[in-house]
């Protein structure tokens, strides 16, 4: 008899939401974005983090919007 292996469920990972990056708010942004906006602010002024948001909130992408505010405000 061969021995079957149980697979156990998974846990689903919460997301974090959050709410503001260096007081600019991401609400219009996905989680994602978010997180990762979070982990991208450490390099950078509020000032280029606000420009990177709204950018992403007319739609464009996260490179997008970072190449866009480099060009804007600087770093």
């Amino acid at each position: 008899m061969a021995a079957k292996k149980i697979k156990k469920a998974k846990k689903a990972k919460k997301a974090l939401t959050v709410k503001s990056v260096k007081g600019v708010s991401t609400a219009g942004l996905t989680n994602r974005q978010a997180s990762t906006l979070k982990k991208h602010a450490v390099h950078h002024t509020g000032k280029h983090i606000r420009a990177m948001v709204n950018a992403m909130k007319r739609g464009a992408s996260f490179s997008e919007s970072h190449k866009k505010a480099q060009r804007k405000v600087g770093t």
